[in-house]
Parts: C-alpha cells; sequence; structure tokens
C-alpha cells in the first residue's frame, strides 16, 4: 500500500470540500490539518524548525551571558565606569524592553502571523546589539539594551506560538523545552568569548566588551538564512483565510516526515469547522484570557512571574556575586559561567521527556518545588560564609537544573492552553507581566543588596525568590491542565470554531 499516495489522496479531498464550503459561505472552511501535523512522527522537517530557533535562542544565550560577564568590565572601563546600581538598571532597562517588545510585537504576531515577526524582531534585535557596543555612557548603554530586549521580547512570542503549531503533540513538550534550554549553549559560548575578550592582555579593557557585543551582533546574521526553512503556521493561515497556503505546507511536511505507528495509514482524520477571520479584537482576546480561561491566566501569570524573579536577579547579578563576595577577577567570571551553563541546558534535555509522560503537571510542580528549596538551602550556606567561589557554582548549577526545565515549562504553559488566534498575546502578555513584577524589580534589587556588602542582606533576596517558586509549584499542582500528548484544539478549542 502506497501511504503517500493515500495521504495525497486525502488532502486532494480535502481541498475539494474546502472549495464546496467557500461556495456555500465565503467565510467557513472544514479542515483536518491539526490531525494530520499532530499524526506524524518526528522527520527532518522537525529537525529543521528545532535548529532554525534553537539557534536564535544559542545566540540570545550568548548575549546575555556577555552582557552579565562583562559586569566587572563595565565597572573598570575608563568610559563608563559602571557602579552595581549601573549594572542592575541597564539590566533592568533590557528587561523592560522585552517587556514592551512582547506586547507590540505578540500583539502583531497574532494579526500578520509567525514568520514575518521572525524577520523583525531579529533585525531590531541584531542592530540593537551592534548599537550597544558604541555606547558612550551610562544612559546610552541602557537605551541600546531597553531595544535589544525589545527584540528579544518580540521573539519570545513568534517563536513558542511556532513551536506548539508545529511540533506534533507527543514531542510538544520536549521540544519546547529544548529549543528554550538551548538558551544556554549560547551562555557557555558567551562565557569562552568573555574569557578571552576581556584578557587585558589580548584586547584594551575599554575594547574587549565592545568587541563582544560586535561578534555577537555578527554571529546573528547565520539566522536570517535558517529562518527561510521555517514556513509560517499552516494553523493560522487557516484561520486567516489562506486554505490553499496551509494545505501547501502540510503536504511538504507530510513528505519529509512518517505517520505515526499509532495512526493507520487509511484512518480518516477528523476535521474541525472554522470561521475565518482577518484578526481577534482586543475585546475579544480580554473576555478570552480574563473571563474563559481566567483559572489558566492566573498559573500562567505566577509561573511567569516566580521563574522571572528567580531567574534574572541570580543571573544578572552572577558576576556581582562572585567578584564582590569571592574576589574572583572579572575576566575569571567566563569560568564558572561553563558549568552553571552546563546545568541549564542539562536540565531541559533530560528532564524534558517527563513532562510529555509523566506530566505537565507533576514536572512543573516537582521542578519548580525542588529549586526554590534548593536556592534556600543554598542561599542559608552562602550567608554563613560555608561555600567557596567552587562551591557556590556547583550549588547554583544543581539549583538550575531544575530552575531551567521549570522557567520554560512557563512559556510551554502560556503557549499551549490558549486558542491559537490568542496565542502569540497570551504568551506576550504574561512574560510581561511576570517580568515586570519579577524581572525588572530583580536585578537592581539584588544589585542595591549586593551593594550592601552583607551576606544576610542578599540571603534575604535569595528567600524572597525561593519563596516565589515554592508559591508557584503549589499553583501548577492544583490548577495546571494536563495538556500532554493532546492535541492544541482539544487543550484550547479555537475561537473561530463553528459547530
Amino acid at each position: 500500500m502506497d501511504v503517500k499516495a493515500i495521504w495525497r489522496g486525502a488532502a486532494v479531498a480535502e481541498s475539494a470540500s474546502i472549495t464546496s464550503l467557500e461556495q456555500g459561505n465565503a467565510r467557513v472552511i472544514e479542515t483536518s490539518i491539526p490531525t494530520r501535523l499532530d499524526c506524524l512522527r518526528w522527520g527532518g522537517f522537525h529537525t529543521r524548525v528545532v535548529a532554525a530557533l534553537g539557534i536564535t535562542w544559542i545566540l540570545d544565550g550568548l548575549e546575555v551571558t556577555l552582557a552579565g560577564a562583562l559586569s566587572g568590565a563595565l565597572k573598570e572601563s575608563p568610559t563608563l565606569q559602571f557602579s552595581n546600581f549601573d549594572v542592575g538598571l541597564a539590566n533592568s532597562a533590557y528587561l523592560a524592553g522585552a517587556v514592551l517588545g512582547a506586547l507590540g510585537f505578540g500583539w502583531l504576531t497574532d494579526r500578520i502571523g509567525r514568520k514575518k515577526l521572525f524577520f523583525i524582531t531579529l533585525a531590531v534585535y541584531l542592530s540593537a546589539t551592534a548599537a550597544t557596543a558604541l555606547s558612550w555612557n551610562v544612559a546610552s548603554y541602557a537605551l541600546f539594551r531597553f531595544l535589544t530586549g525589545a527584540g528579544i521580547g518580540g521573539e519570545y512570542t513568534a517563536i513558542n506560538s511556532t513551536i506548539q503549531e508545529l511540533v506534533p503533540a507527543r514531542y510538544r513538550g520536549w521540544t519546547d523545552l529544548v529549543i528554550n534550554g538551548s538558551f544556554w549553549i549560547g551562555a557557555a559560548v558567551g562565557a569562552v568569548a568573555a574569557i578571552v575578550l576581556l584578557d587585558p592582555n589580548v584586547l584594551a579593557p575599554d575594547l574587549g566588551w565592545r568587541m563582544a557585543y560586535f561578534i555577537g551582533a555578527a554571529l546573528g546574521l547565520v539566522i536570517f538564512v535558517m529562518r527561510m526553512w521555517i514556513p509560517e503556521s499552516p494553523r493560522w493561515l487557516m484561520i486567516h483565510g489562506r486554505p490553499e497556503e496551509a494545505h501547501a505546507i502540510v503536504d511538504g511536511i507530510e513528505r519529509s516526515s512518517k505517520r505515526h505507528p499509532d495512526h493507520e495509514a487509511d484512518e480518516i482524520f477528523p476535521k474541525i469547522r472554522l470561521r475565518m477571520r482577518s484578526h481577534t479584537p482586543l475585546g475579544e482576546v480580554a473576555r478570552t484570557l480574563f473571563t474563559t480561561y481566567r483559572q489558566r491566566s492566573l498559573v500562567g501569570l505566577v509561573l511567569m512571574a516566580s521563574q522571572a524573579f528567580f531567574y534574572n536577579a541570580i543571573f544578572f547579578t552572577f558576576a556581582l556575586v562572585l567578584t564582590d563576595f569571592f574576589g574572583i577577577p572579572s575576566n575569571d567570571v567566563g569560568w564558572y559561567i561553563l558549568p552553571f551553563a552546563a546545568g541549564n541546558f542539562l536540565g531541559p534535555l533530560l528532564l524534558g521527556r517527563l513532562f510529555d509522560t509523566l506530566g505537565r503537571r507533576t514536572m512543573i510542580a516537582a521542578t519548580y518545588g525542588i529549586s526554590g528549596l534548593l536556592l534556600a538551602l543554598s542561599g542559608y550556606l552562602f550567608s554563613i560564609g560555608a561555600l567557596s567561589a567552587q562551591t557556590q557554582t556547583i550549588a547554583w548549577m544543581v539549583i538550575f537544573f531544575f530552575a531551567s526545565p521549570a522557567a520554560s515549562a512557563a512559556y510551554l504553559t502560556v503557549s499551549e492552553t490558549f486558542p491559537l488566534e490568542v496565542r502569540a498575546l497570551a504568551i506576550a502578555l504574561f512574560y510581561a507581566i511576570g517580568t515586570g513584577i519579577g524581572g525588572v524589580v530583580g536585578p537592581a534589587l539584588f544589585g542595591a543588596l549586593i551593594d550592601t556588602g552583607s551576606r544576610n542582606t542578599v540571603f534575604a533576596g535569595y528567600l524572597l525568590g525561593s519563596a516565589l517558586m515554592i508559591i508557584a509549584a503549589a499553583v501548577a499542582w492544583r490548577y495546571a491542565v494536563a495538556a500532554e500528548r493532546k492535541s492544541l484544539e482539544s487543550v484550547a478549542r479555537p475561537l473561530a470554531c463553528v459547530e
């Protein structure tokens, strides 16, 4: 039996049914595209998607890690001469830009599509990163970091939407976590780059950190080519009145993949009927998020806010703790980031499968709870001076082995538990609110706490982060949606669905 021929026949029959429906009702279509996408086993197309999206996070990890590792160099720069507060303020500006960028670009992503936004946000991100290398004072550096954050905030919405809508349901959790976790491959590369670029024997102190940003922007040009591999979301195209394009894309995906053994070769795919629309009014978005799905919105907000504070407060001041409390030279900070980055990448890689097998609720609650408890324990050991720079780094490595999949699971949760029409804006909104509450405040707060020179004061900040993670674990256990291995349309029915 020629399975490919059967699939092509099914696609032709479906196209015919769409045509007849369009003749009778210009706004309603009938399609089995979601089911056809979810029945596939992993193929070459999915590998290309992971590569093209993962390299974006690798670049982001490179750029953000350089920003963290460069903290000491910025303080020593004869041009800038940053204080700890200035470093925290600049990092908060980056996160504030990410908040506003996520909101603006998230709204556009749902209106004009995922693919177009890929190139717009990448252009903003790379040009702002290059401009950062030309900073001449604290204000200009903070402005360019703000614009860099705006670009990366838009990337979060477009990329996470695309992962959900192109990857088969049985692989969705692991894929999302690994792509988001690939940030830390870039972090490791950034750490090594910082070791070389901040070596005064290689480059002058005021030149090394500038070169680091230039290199990051130049490497990002490769992503423009790789983005060509990723098509527009067929699910988005169906709702926005472009069914022929959607079917052409799915036909191409099926040619590079095989049907999963759980599905018979001659299986008839169930269809859904959708009323096409050009956009979703903001009033309907608000009702969907805060009335129809208000419990899911609570879960998304709590998960986002807690991980944002936990992650950004600790990571953006990582170098300051090492230099101020352990006396590590700023040009050696990169060596300590390497094991930290390894723990952050290995967590999603090794635990990600469990999010698709043991389930979302179990694993989200476990990773949030364990990372919160471990931070409280390591914070206490730090406060009494029981840790060296090496053991402190090992402690962070273990903590973030669990915290990294927890943070990625926050994006997974808000991107798969809301309808397609509002998915990108939902990611943007909860990222923006969560980062605004936890992320923007965190680096500036911890910079001020570190400036006091008191270990007990810093420990108080760690306890706050720990408490937020444990509260989030309890909320997830009670209210999170068991979305593992389910189609997006069964987890959250499209707003355009017609009975």
